[in-house]
């Protein structure tokens, strides 16, 4: 199935790892344009370079007000274009309601929540109709982590962010779209299990709840990213999609 996504030039932030990375090598690898952003610069670098000559790095921070309009700039000054974006950004630091201060609540409502909102509102300033808007959420918009407070707490607002970003931009032909992960087998998520007292035993008893009975890959989770990014879902707008291997049961 062609996706449609030759020559179209995507943002993706947090891409230097995890599920952004994962999503950037699918974009890239069918054919898309794709500015990469991190915080580190060596990093994103290194990340651009591994995904060749469609992937162009740009070291930034989410938090920083400037970041949007210097990631949209290098999106049409290395690619010619802009057509979409996608949102991700590290997990804020594990802890209980106790445990959380309210320094790593402003730190993370700036990076995570905040510069997700200035991003959407810049690109869609600049997108025009076929354009889209991704976000890269967390199975707890549906239902609380144990263990992962502030995420918790930011990440449900956030998707009703899109929600409402879907409805005042449609008429526009902008699509806005948010997946939402849950145990994917990424670095952040064995370092979850890893706070356990026995990671394996909890990897197996998260595994027995997945009706797949297995954690996702990061490649799973890229190309599902990659398909609602593109011209292909066209009519699909609005949505938070689990990427879960059924662990939602809900409708």
């Amino acid at each position: 199935m062609d996706l449609g996504l030759k020559d179209r030039v995507y943002v993706v932030t947090g891409a230097t790892r995890g599920l952004g990375n994962a999503a950037a090598r699918e974009l890239a690898a069918d054919g898309a344009k794709v500015i990469v952003s991190g915080r580190d610069e060596k990093s994103t670098a290194d990340a651009a370079s591994a995904l060749g000559p469609n992937a162009f790095g740009v070291a930034a921070d989410n938090a920083d007000p400037e970041t949007p309009a210097r990631l949209i700039a290098a999106a049409r000054e290395h690619f010619g274009g802009f057509d979409g974006v996608l949102v991700s950004v590290g997990g804020p630091p594990p802890g209980f309601v106790a445990d959380t201060t309210d320094e790593q609540w402003t730190a993370a409502y700036e990076s995570v929540f905040l510069g997700a909102v200035r991003l959407a509102r810049a690109a869609a300033a600049e997108l025009g109709d076929g354009g889209v808007l991704g976000f890269v959420l967390s199975a707890s918009v549906h239902e609380p982590i144990p263990g992962l407070t502030i995420s918790n707490g930011l990440r449900p607002g956030l998707a009703g962010f899109a929600k409402s970003l879907a409805d005042e931009l449609g008429p526009r032909g902008i699509r806005v779209i948010g997946l939402l992960p849950s145990r994917i087998d990424t670095d952040r998520v064995r370092e979850l299990d890893g706070l356990s007292a026995d990671p394996a035993a909890t990897r197996a008893a998260n595994e027995s709840r997945i009706p797949l009975r297995r954690y996702g890959t990061p490649e799973e989770f890229g190309r599902t990213a990659a398909f609602l990014l593109s011209p292909a879902a066209s009519y699909l707008t609005g949505v938070m999609l689990p990427v879960d291997g059924g662990m939602r049961h809900g409708f």
